[in-house]
């Protein structure tokens, strides 16, 4: 059942995000980010790996989404910064973590199954955010930008769940482990 609380609640999350980010407004995202966070960080039974995901997931965010923005891949709408990803697509990448250890588990010892969905999934949810909503345009040829989304998730999805499976078991790489 905490399954599909989770997924929907999660796409609630996405959709309130997205169609605040169409009409200019960043604060949606922050708040339907902000109580989804306390609600799955309340119920979750991995919080600690929750709470990690969430910080290399805002890492990635800032990392793909930035290099979309600087290199004029996409141009979000509700922009922030010159040269940042906006708020709204930060928040859904800490949202996205959340999700990681409920919905993905599947995933987690199946890399390659990861990089295929994250390569595949990743860009068509910003094509459904840009086409049904308009909250982020393609620069022309959009085969561009979405080349670079499916590359930013192809790497970033099996990263999380590869992470996600070692921190529930304690068994991180040293050099990604949380000092003691």
């Amino acid at each position: 059942m905490m399954f599909w609380i989770t997924l929907i609640a999660y796409e609630a999350v996405w959709f309130v995000s997205v169609i605040g980010a169409g009409r200019g407004l960043s604060w949606p995202a922050l708040l339907a980010v902000a109580l989804f966070a306390a609600w799955r960080l309340r119920v979750s039974t991995r919080r600690s790996v929750d709470v990690r995901l969430m910080g290399l997931a805002f890492a990635l965010g800032l990392l793909f989404d930035g290099v979309a923005v600087r290199s004029g891949l996409l141009v979000y709408a509700a922009a922030w910064a010159a040269g940042f990803a906006p708020a709204w697509i930060l928040a859904l990448w800490l949202a996205f973590a959340l999700t990681i250890v409920p919905l993905f588990g599947y995933l987690q010892g199946r890399p390659w199954l990861a990089v295929a969905f994250g390569a595949i999934g990743g860009p068509l949810a910003y094509l459904g955010a840009a086409r049904g909503w308009q909250a982020v345009r393609f620069a022309p040829p959009a085969w561009h930008a979405l080349l670079w989304l499916a590359l930013g998730w192809g790497i970033s999805l099996p990263l999380l769940t590869t992470l996600a499976r070692r921190w529930s078991r304690g068994t991180a790489h040293p050099l990604l482990r949380s000092a003691p």
